[in-house]
């Protein structure tokens, strides 16, 4: 079984895998819905991009995206004090803040936030400015080094006593699910994509209840150990998900 990608990353990869060539629209409609039951592009209109008013299928909104110059998509997995993936303007970041992530379409200066209704999805669209995300080997070096940091701070927080299953996964760090991914995206970058949910599964993990910490001060301690790993999870998420930050092919 692969390890499930969030809603924009699954955009971002099979999106530019379709720009590119690799895939045909029926296998981006497919690996973007999962397990929702549709997906639709809104607000192009309204950006002055054609079209009416209704929301466009995702193929359609894509084709749009692709005459007004997008080579690329990218995503962005932001919360509150990080808006890593983001450049702005401050509509479009309150907007992928709400959702907890969003799309930019690459070269045609649009971004695309979620909004669920059920298991719907509508990608809205907003004007987006240009933005600067993580290089892959920084991504890298970064997560590496916070899994390490975290380790070692949870160990002496005596990890092993309140989540035994927490410490399981982090001393079988290879043992992982693979993670699925289209022609076209560089080895490296699936590899960090799943490093980087396995870390951001390890956090979600160990603060499901504040890890029976005892008291509040316990819990603040916990959290913020576990901060730099959430941080770097997320900046590798970007980085594998933002063909900008790719290697040469």
């Amino acid at each position: 079984m692969s390890e499930p990608l969030p809603a924009a990353a699954r955009f971002a990869w099979w999106g530019t895998s379709w720009l590119r060539g690799h895939v045909v629209p029926d296998l981006v409609v497919d690996a973007v819905i999962g397990e929702d039951a549709t997906h639709v592009v809104a607000g192009l209109a309204a950006l002055g991009l054609g079209g009416d008013d209704a929301a466009e299928t995702l193929v359609g909104g894509l084709a749009r995206l692709r005459a007004e110059g997008a080579t690329g998509f990218g995503a962005a997995f932001p919360v509150e004090g990080d808006p890593v993936g983001l450049g702005g303007p401050r509509r479009f970041n309150d907007a992928a803040l709400e959702a907890g992530e969003a799309v930019v379409a690459v070269g045609a200066g649009v971004g695309l936030a979620p909004v669920r209704v059920g298991a719907a999805v509508s990608w809205v669209a907003h004007p987006a400015e240009r933005r600067q995300v993580p290089d892959v080997g920084e991504a890298d070096r970064g997560l590496r080094a916070a899994l390490l940091e975290t380790a070692s701070s949870l160990a002496d927080l005596d990890v092993a006593r309140w989540r035994p299953e927490v410490a399981d996964r982090l001393m079988n760090l290879r043992h992982r699910a693979p993670v699925l991914a289209p022609a076209g995206v560089p080895p490296r970058c699936v590899d960090l994509a799943g490093r980087g949910l396995q870390a951001l599964e390890i956090v979600e993990l160990a603060l499901e209840d504040d890890g029976g910490a005892v008291s509040a001060g316990e819990a603040e301690a916990r959290r913020g150990a576990l901060r730099p790993l959430a941080r770097a999870g997320r900046r590798a998420l970007v980085a594998a998900c933002s063909p900008e930050a790719w290697p040469p092919a």
